[in-house]
């Protein structure tokens, strides 16, 4: 009987685990009903044609061959004529190290023979504070330079040498002021100071201005792609009848700027170079004070109620800004009917003034301003 029982709940139990499984383990039937496929793309609409410019125009003719091309300049020829006349400056100056310690140290720089008995040209900045200068020739000789035969203008970077000797190959020079931009030129000079070489280049520019130093700025610069590097200072930039139109005085040496060499062209250097070699030094209209271009930290620092113009710093005693009343701390704002704001302003105003003739000059002194005049004087030898 128990037995009976028992198969009778196995038997019921294995057709429930049956049913469980199949149940669990069915998978239902879904239909998919396929997307219907897509119908043709409409074709765009047609565009409007734009408006021609000019329906009957055509391209200009073609010049002629034989006119396409010049024969290219022989800058052989030019060297061979200038290079005999342009020297190697080798000078020593005294420098300081890290530790304030002293030492000499070697330049570079070139120049060019002016007249056949012995007066060369160059730059100060070529020859400025240097205890010795020796000029090589291009035939190996050499001259070493008395100090006392040295001849500057700080101010247009310019300055002559007297040497010794006689019968020199001079160069000649030219007219600046025929020069047109695109016109070859070649710089040549003491390269690195290693030797006169020989670089060439177009005009590219006239007339440029740049600063060079904190209150200097060289003008009447003429622009070349010849390349100037160090020890070029003071060469001759020539054109292709070999004379002298520039000598090279500076670059712009920056990373990724090329082909920005700049001359004081010779309409700006001979009138200076004439007045180095029969006066010594350069007659200017002198007013005797020190000058700072107004900027936010000397608003700041000396309270100044002008936001441009230029600050004087310093007075020379009995100087025509003495003798006018000018005194350290006064700002200046206007000087011969021309606005300053800034030092260079000042500076090229002051030469453009007369010697001897009364100028106009209006001036701050604290917080009120007024109005004097000066009589500029010759500048005294430097």
């Amino acid at each position: 009987m128990w037995r009976t029982k028992s198969n009778l709940i196995l038997t019921l139990l294995v057709t429930i685990l049956v049913l469980v499984l199949s149940i669990g383990c069915a998978v239902p039937q879904v239909e998919i009903t396929p997307a219907p496929a897509p119908g043709p793309t409409p074709a765009p609409a047609p565009a409007e044609p734009p408006t021609p410019i000019n329906p009957a125009w055509t391209p200009p003719p073609t010049a002629p061959s034989g006119n396409t091309s010049l024969a290219l300049p022989n800058i052989a020829d030019v060297v061979a004529k200038v290079k005999p006349s342009v020297v190697a400056i080798t000078t020593e100056v005294v420098s300081l190290d890290f530790f304030n310690r002293s030492f000499t140290q070697q330049g570079a720089g070139s120049g060019w023979i002016l007249d056949e008995n012995g007066i060369i040209v160059t730059n100060n900045h070529v020859v400025e504070g240097a205890l010795t200068i020796t000029v090589t020739m291009d035939d190996g000789s050499t001259f070493t330079v008395d100090q006392s035969s040295v001849f500057t203008d700080g101010l247009n970077d310019l300055a002559i040498i007297k040497i010794d000797a006689q019968n020199l190959p001079a160069v000649s020079v030219g007219d600046s002021n025929t020069l047109r931009v695109g016109e070859w030129v070649v710089a040549i000079g003491n390269a690195l100071g290693q030797g006169i070489r020989a670089t060439e280049g177009i005009i590219s520019r006239q007339g440029v201005s740049i600063p060079v130093a904190p209150g200097q700025t060289l003008s009447d610069l003429i622009e070349t792609t010849a390349a100037i590097n160090p020890g070029n200072s003071g060469g001759p930039l020539v054109n292709l009848a070999g004379e002298v139109i520039g000598i090279t005085s500076a670059k712009i040496a920056t990373v990724g700027v090329e082909g920005m060499g700049y001359a004081i062209s010779t309409e700006t250097a001979i009138p200076i170079i004439e007045e180095l070699v029969t006066n010594g030094y350069v007659i200017r209209p002198w007013l005797g004070v020190v000058l700072y271009t107004v900027d936010q930290f000397a608003i700041a620092r000396y309270e100044l109620a002008v936001e441009s113009g230029v600050l004087i710093t310093q007075v020379v005693q009995d100087s025509p800004a003495d003798r006018a009343g000018l005194k350290p701390g006064d700002v200046i704002t206007r000087f011969a009917g021309t606005e300053i704001a800034t030092a260079e302003d000042m500076i090229r105003a002051i030469h453009l003034s007369e010697i001897g003739q009364k100028t106009a000059v209006t001036y701050w002194r604290g917080k009120a301003e007024y109005d004097t005049e000066v009589t500029p004087i010759e500048s005294p030898p430097h």
